[in-house]
């Protein structure tokens, strides 16, 4: 294992996934997993109804099962957890849905860095026009589920799919462009 060293995000709880490998213990990956919960939830404040603690415990019950789960390296294990955090959350607006057949639509807030400014958007639509992206940019999609799941940064996307951070920017900006328009159709 290499000693190199990534730089601490602009939020200082997220030092902790800041390390070149998880701790392989199940306490290790549950604190990391806490962690990017944590920052994830700050973020989108008041639009998600979990809190961080139900976020992790959902989270960590799906991945529990990855044959190398406490020996990813860490760009591999924010990728698995992004894709966690959607499942998570698409399938909780799903359950809320349900129960009152659309009037309980869970709404998220698109602002900052997000997909579409200072534009409300509900859970299920970004789902299945994300669901549509993949279909036709599969690496743009995971830019997107990185980005506003899994709250990483552009530095932690360019690790995570290995690609250099500008084609990340550039990914989200498309993305965001063809996110907004498909948002607009389902209006």
């Amino acid at each position: 294992m290499s000693s190199q060293q990534y730089p601490a995000d602009s939020d200082e709880s997220a030092d902790s996934l800041g390390r070149e490998r998880l701790d392989g213990t199940v306490s290790g990956v549950y604190d990391s997993l806490r962690t990017l919960a944590r920052r994830v939830v700050q973020k989108r404040a008041g639009q998600w109804m979990l809190e961080p603690t139900e976020l992790v415990h959902e989270c960590y019950l799906r991945i529990a099962d990855h044959p190398q789960l406490g020996h990813l390296p860490r760009a591999e294990f924010l990728a698995l957890a992004a894709t966690a955090i959607r499942n998570v959350l698409v399938d909780h607006a799903r359950e809320v849905n349900a129960v009152k057949r659309g009037g309980a639509m869970n709404r998220v807030t698109l602002d900052g860095q997000s997909l579409i400014e200072r534009e409300n958007v509900d859970l299920l639509g970004l789902e299945e026009a994300l669901t549509n992206l993949s279909e036709l940019d599969e690496r743009m999609a995971r830019v997107v589920e990185m980005r506003f799941f899994g709250g990483l940064e552009v530095r932690e996307v360019a690790e995570a799919l290995a690609i250099s951070p500008r084609v990340v920017e550039h990914d989200w900006e498309l993305a965001r462009a063809w996110l907004h328009r498909e948002l607009q159709k389902q209006s």
